[in-house]
């Protein structure tokens, strides 16, 4: 029999501050299930959807008052969308490994995950203070890196970005601020500078903006992807970027993920702010994506015994979840 043991929120500091064009955050709140089952316990970590109105303390009495089947499958009609779900989910695929002594890699049917390069988020500040931090990010290792936009003076940002690190491949995430631009020619520039992706850049809700457009560059839905259901209405663009706590869990982000590859979008698998337990399933979504951003936990002052590295500019696996994967 598998029981909920408990949800809670845990506090952690970010590094200094996560800044996009909606504000800037210097602590994130994440919501830990525990579930247990035959003397065996799983963990999972979620972290609210702010900007959905969700929080870490909502998501945590969800959990707790959940009284549904502890099923991964059932879990995707018996408990919506967003962190609860996905914390839960997590540990539900961390208990059956260990029942199983199999990593959730094998019973998820996949490659064992290896090393891969992830981006690195250069946050929105000045011209001055990107190209400094996307030189430090470079002196670290990194090779792509994302730069947070805002819808004014982005092409300035992205040249001084580009004079800091000029060999490094660029994303820039617009956070649904290009809404009132001309997305094609903000695009163009961008490419000249040697970006190659823009994410999300109109209102969630207004995906219809994007007709008729012909940008340079792929455009990817990020606010606008949650899950499958969400993929008929996003023919306009090219790719999705698929996170965990959106999806509502590593299930439907798998799912999501073939069902996008089969409609022919790009991938991206994107993290919100979390410590390696939140990061580690994403890390078996991201295998063969076009982009890969799980630089969550590395943006914080901390993480957690046994987290995700970083060795010669590739994240690692860590072994806190799914059995040592």
């Amino acid at each position: 029999m598998t029981r909920i043991l408990s949800a809670t929120v845990e506090r952690w500091p970010v590094a200094g501050a996560f800044i996009i064009s909606r504000g800037a955050k210097t602590v994130v709140d994440v919501i830990v299930c525990v579930v247990e089952g035959d003397g065996l316990v799983g963990r999972g970590e979620g972290t609210a959807i702010y900007y959905e109105g969700e929080s870490a303390e909502g998501c945590a009495a969800a959990i707790n008052a959940y009284d549904g089947p502890l099923d991964r499958l059932a879990l995707l009609e018996t408990m919506p969308r967003g962190a609860a779900r996905n914390a839960l989910d997590c540990a539900l695929w961390d208990l059956e490994a260990k029942r199983a002594g199999t990593p959730v890699w094998k019973l998820a049917g996949l490659s064992e995950p290896a090393p891969f390069p992830t981006a690195f988020t250069i946050s929105l500040h000045d011209p001055e203070r990107m190209e400094a931090d996307a030189r430090a990010a470079v002196a670290r290792g990194f090779s792509l890196l994302k730069c947070k936009l805002t819808g004014e003076d982005d092409r300035a940002r992205i040249a001084a970005v580009r004079m800091g690190a000029p060999t490094a491949r660029l994303i820039v995430d617009a956070n649904e601020s290009w809404h009132a631009l001309d997305i094609a020619v903000e695009a163009q520039a961008l490419a000249e500078l040697g970006v190659e992706m823009v994410e999300q850049p109109v209102l969630h809700g207004q995906e219809g903006r994007l007709s008729g457009v012909r940008a340079s560059l792929p455009l990817c839905a990020d606010e606008s992807c949650h899950t499958r259901a969400d993929l008929d209405r996003l023919g306009d663009f090219d790719a999705v970027n698929i996170k965990l706590d959106k999806a509502g869990g590593l299930t439907e982000a798998l799912a999501l993920a073939g069902e996008a590859r089969a409609r022919g979008f790009r991938i991206m698998v994107g993290c919100m702010l979390g410590t390696s337990l939140g990061i580690a399933p994403a890390a078996l979504v991201a295998q063969g994506a076009d982009w890969i951003d799980l630089d969550g936990a590395l943006l914080l002052a901390s993480d957690r015994d046994g987290g995700l590295c970083v060795q010669d500019g590739l994240l690692r696996p860590g072994t806190l979840w799914g059995l040592g994967q």
